[in-house]
């Protein structure tokens, strides 16, 4: 027989989050789900008003109050609540009136979902550009060496000096042609694994950036010291967060930032998703800085090969960063106003990579 401790325990086991409103819209009860979304207990909340965590719109209040009073149910989908640490998340709702009781208010969160998907997409297009430049690639190396060659060979025949700087202009520039191609295959030997700590390698490209830039940027370190050493490839994991500092340092600099910063802030995170895997532990690499900010056409195709905001850009740096990234089965995200560009290198950091 189901009793109220059985209805009790239910709840409390449930995944979804279970709240119950009064009259006043006001929480009287949240499962344990609830405050885990919130990020506050039930005793913190009780009594506070539905403005301080789900909304301050008056419309969705009036429907709120009008479901209520008329005892009709309804949903909402990507609604905006604010967690107690001020974090928005996206939720989908559901509103039940109860009699005598006030309103059952059940909430999905959407922003794992809505992640999930972004990042599978991001993945799917990423492989799908990177497939498509290395067949490119092929097509253009092969008759490449062949221009290269007949230049050569014409360069022996000719008998007037004058013409021989034609032939070491097709030759330099065969040779600057397959330059690029090889950047665009990436590289020929195969990555040394090796056991890596995040930090030694942030400082050794923090060494880098400050003989390139002679101590005009400023370089804020946030590390977080917990963090366990992992299995990774260091000269690929250096050249990744190399380029898009260096990507950071060349937009100030063009655009004469006034004391240009560069932040690098690592986190350990726990159960998180990428893609469509889980992992028990991730490396969060921050990579912050005060710049002008990507244009925002550029934000969907940002890290595919040859897109660049600069004009002296080759476009291939952070290509370049997010396969690296993907080979330690991980992946590059980026957020960016102008006065601020956020970089989130995602790695995990259990055993296995590409």
């Amino acid at each position: 027989m189901v009793n109220a401790n059985t209805h009790k325990q239910i709840l409390e086991n449930l995944t979804g989050a279970v709240l119950v409103l009064d009259d006043e819209l006001c929480i009287q009860y949240m499962n344990p789900a609830a405050e885990m979304l919130l990020e506050a207990s039930v005793r913190r909340l009780k009594d506070r008003p539905i403005e301080d965590w789900l909304s301050s719109s008056e419309e969705e209040l009036a429907v709120l109050r009008q479901s209520l009073a008329s005892g009709h149910p309804y949903s909402k989908r990507e609604a905006r609540l604010v967690t107690q640490s001020g974090r928005i998340l996206t939720v989908d709702y559901s509103v039940n009136p109860v009699p005598e009781a006030g309103i059952l208010l059940e909430i999905q969160a959407r922003d794992r979902l809505i992640r999930i998907e972004r990042e599978e997409e991001l993945l799917a297009r990423h492989a799908s550009a990177r497939v498509l430049v290395r067949g490119l690639a092929h097509e253009i190396k092969n008759p490449l060496g062949g221009i290269r060659g007949a230049a050569q060979l014409l360069d022996r025949e000719l008998d007037r000096d004058e013409l021989h700087e034609y032939t070491h202009i097709i030759i330099e520039e065969a040779d600057r042609l397959r330059h690029l191609v090889d950047r665009l295959l990436g590289p020929h030997k195969l990555p040394v694994i090796e056991l890596l700590n995040i930090h030694a390698v942030l400082e050794h490209v923090c060494r880098l950036v400050n003989a390139e830039t002679d101590g005009r940027i400023e370089i804020v370190r946030d590390y977080d010291p917990s963090i366990p050493e992992f299995e990774g490839a260091r000269d690929q994991l250096v050249q990744a967060v190399l380029n898009i500092i260096r990507n950071a340092m060349q937009a100030m600099e063009e655009s004469a930032t006034p004391e240009p910063r560069i932040t690098l802030r690592t986190r350990a995170l726990r159960q998180v998703t990428l893609g469509a895997e889980r992992h028990r532990l991730v490396l969060a690499l921050e990579i912050v800085d005060n710049g002008p900010g990507i244009p925002e056409e550029l934000s969907d195709t940002l890290f595919y090969p040859m897109v660049s905001s600069r004009a002296q850009g080759s476009g291939l740096g952070l290509s370049i960063a997010q396969s690296i990234v993907n080979q330690h089965r991980g992946l590059i995200e980026f957020t960016s106003v102008p006065g601020e560009t956020r970089f989130n290198l995602f790695i995990p950091l259990e055993s296995g990579h590409d």
